[in-house]
């Protein structure tokens, strides 16, 4: 497992280098096929503030915390990823899937105002299904995911609908 360790605003001692890889290492127990590791250390007036994202096998695991002291930052947020890791092979030995996912098609709403975009986020997006895109985007905490569908190839978004469903959009 390759451990990239970032700070923002802080200075990365060895102390603190190794008690945050130590931490992470012992994810490989739990799932076995984590190819990286990026930690980010970050301080923002009183806050302490810790994010880990974990990559494997075309999965990521992300979580954060935020405490007064950074160690405890770093304890809470690997709290966060061993419920996380647990959850996601729970799914994974599951085999009683539900196949809940509803096909919707956008409705067009008339004219919208022009916004401007506040933020860019630049995915790689590998080829899944609609139940792995599901339970990726359960992992990340999003509301919405966008994905190259493995079974026709075209990109698809799944999201979780007001009523706790799950929805997929597919271009016709």
């Amino acid at each position: 497992m390759n451990i990239i360790i970032h700070g923002r605003h802080l200075e990365i001692t060895p102390a603190l280098r190794n008690y945050a890889e130590s931490k992470v290492k012992k994810f490989e127990k739990y799932l076995s096929s984590i190819t990286e590791a990026t930690v980010t250390l970050s301080v923002e007036k009183y806050r302490h503030k810790a994010e880990v994202l974990l990559k494997a096998n075309g999965v990521m695991i992300q979580a954060e915390g935020v405490t007064g002291e950074i160690y405890s930052s770093i304890d809470e947020v690997v709290e966060k990823l061993e419920r996380q890791i647990k959850k996601h092979k729970e799914k994974l030995t599951s085999r009683r899937k539900e196949n809940r996912v509803v096909t919707e098609t956008p409705v067009p709403t008339g004219e919208t105002p022009e916004i401007g975009v506040i933020q860019r986020e630049r995915v790689v997006m590998k080829p899944m299904t609609a139940e792995e895109a599901a339970m990726q985007m359960e992992l990340l905490g999003r509301s919405f995911l966008v994905f190259t569908n493995a079974d026709s190839g075209a990109i698809n978004v799944i999201y979780k609908r007001d009523d706790g469903d799950i929805g997929l959009i597919e271009p016709a």
